[in-house]
């Protein structure tokens, strides 16, 4: 899963437990790392200690008074041969006398003295005890000094060579201590401060899992209000402005900003709507005036052409008269009709839900139709639901009236009107085989004024539409070209 399709939450959420992670991580490798540099230090300064008591030990016993030999390194394993068993077992360390040349001279081990492998120090020891010259940390005095470090079977190894002198500072001999670092008890306490740390660390990851919960809900609460809200904004309605208490700097300028916003976006709506409702009755008074002038026309060429032949003494002039009248009414019908039109666009159907039987009003409303072609079907004798009466039959009306003119006269008609219900809502379908809808035109089939009929004011099927929605209904079609068409209208019977 992509970090980037993670939810702000959720990114908040990991960052802090990650982040405590880390640090855990972190705190544990520097103790690690710590405690091996402890543990050389103490090691090291140990076997220097170690060293200068030994060291100290020895030149006691060189110039003590018990001490009968003449201080020289012949002499060595003379002085040393009972004393070196109790100096090594004072200091619980291997005590290995060299002579300058790094032959052994005297061992506090058992049986060192018949390993050849022990028995001479090699030239690369002894090299580097010539050329390596230390000062001591207390009388600052240069001496030579060499710490070889290896490992035996997984055990750290260390060997000290340094020169024993006598008293006017002469080199006698070299002392060789064998020292094994042991780590038992530093490991131990690292182990125990790995548990102890061990136990913090799930203490806070459990308290930082619960703060970073209720950190990063905290946080993207108010986004997800900010987030609903938009989700929720439309242009046709009213939008509610964002109030959030107490939130940081950053959302209170975030909630501004969309609350200037719907402002802005109000006001926009409000003249949209205005310039919208003044542009449609702008184009419907237009299409109104156009309307009425095309029987205007005929009207006033009738009654011209009536003034200019009128003549009382002819004997047919009844008979023209009457024909000059049904011309004239005629006209004046059309007009009629298109303010009937016009009339029942702009009336908003009144909400007067009766409670009715659908399949006997839609009945009722083919009753006008003589055509013998239209026929009628229901899936029920009784289909109840609450509707206006009338806008029922406005609609069912309208539909036929659409579906008659649809049909093309070289063609047999039919169309099948169709009443029923399916999942609480009501279905009436209305088929015809006429000559259908054209790509071109379906998306304009609901718009006001559309028609493809040289009268009429297209607007039937929008006036349909509108009355329907009231409904809380929909309508739609499926149309074929030259095969016909079949609209279909659903609304809930509460």
């Amino acid at each position: 899963m992509k970090l980037k399709k993670l939810s702000l939450r959720t990114r908040i959420f990991l960052a802090m437990i990650l982040l405590v992670l880390l640090a855990s991580m972190l705190i544990s490798a520097v103790a690690i790392i710590q405690y091996k540099e402890q543990s050389e230090d103490y090691h090291k300064g140990r076997l220097e200690r170690k060293e200068g008591s030994i060291q100290t030990h020895l030149k006691r016993v060189l110039n003590g008074r018990q001490n009968t030999w003449e201080v020289k390194t012949e002499n060595v394993p003379l002085i040393f041969k009972e004393e070196i068993y109790n100096i090594a077992d004072i200091h619980k360390l291997q005590i290995n006398l060299y002579d300058l040349e790094g032959g052994l001279l005297i061992s506090s081990k058992a049986g060192l003295q018949n390993n050849n492998a022990e028995k001479c120090l090699d030239a690369v020891i002894m090299n580097a005890i010539s050329h390596n010259v230390e000062f001591n940390n207390d009388s600052e005095i240069a001496q030579h000094r060499y710490v070889d470090k290896h490992k035996e079977n997984g055990e750290t190894f260390q060997s000290s060579y340094t020169y024993i002198t006598d008293n006017k500072s002469k080199a006698i001999a070299i002392l060789n201590i064998p020292y094994l670092e042991k780590d038992d008890f530093l490991a131990k306490e690292l182990l125990e401060f790995l548990k102890r740390i061990g136990f913090a660390f799930i203490l806070i990851l459990l308290t930082a899992i619960g703060i970073a919960f209720l950190l990063s809900k905290y946080i993207t609460k108010s986004l997800k209000t900010i987030s609903d809200k938009i989700n929720t904004t439309r242009l046709e309605k009213r939008n509610k402005k964002i109030d959030v208490d107490e939130t940081s700097e950053e959302i209170s300028t975030l909630v501004n900003s969309y609350n200037s916003m719907i402002d802005e976006l109000e006001e926009s709506a409000v003249q949209l709507a205005k310039s919208e409702r003044e542009q449609a009755w702008r184009e419907m008074a237009k299409q109104v005036a156009h309307e009425i002038k095309n029987p205007l026309t005929p009207m006033r060429l009738t009654v011209q052409n009536f003034q200019r032949k009128f003549n009382p003494e002819d004997e047919k002039i009844h008979d023209k008269v009457d024909e000059y009248s049904k011309t004239l009414i005629q006209q004046i019908d059309t007009m009629s009709s298109i303010a009937s039109a016009f009339s029942n666009f702009a009336k908003m159907p009144a909400q007067q839900n009766e409670t009715l039987n659908v399949v006997k009003i839609v009945k009722l409303a083919l009753d006008i139709f003589n055509e013998d072609y239209i026929f009628f079907t229901a899936e029920k004798e009784e289909i109840i639901a609450k509707f206006d009466r009338t806008q029922l039959i406005r609609v069912v009306t309208n539909l036929v009236k659409n579906a008659i003119q649809a049909m093309p006269e070289h063609q047999t008609p039919k169309i099948v009107i169709n009443v029923g219900d399916n999942n609480g809502n009501v279905i009436i379908t209305v088929s015809d085989n006429g000559s259908g809808v054209s790509e071109a035109n379906k998306d304009k089939v609901f718009e006001p004024k559309f028609t493809t009929k040289t009268s009429g004011m297209g607007l039937g099927l929008a006036m349909v539409k509108n009355i329907v929605e009231t409904y809380k209904g929909h309508i739609s079609f499926v149309s074929e070209k030259d095969k016909g068409t079949t609209f279909k209208v659903i609304f809930p019977k509460e």
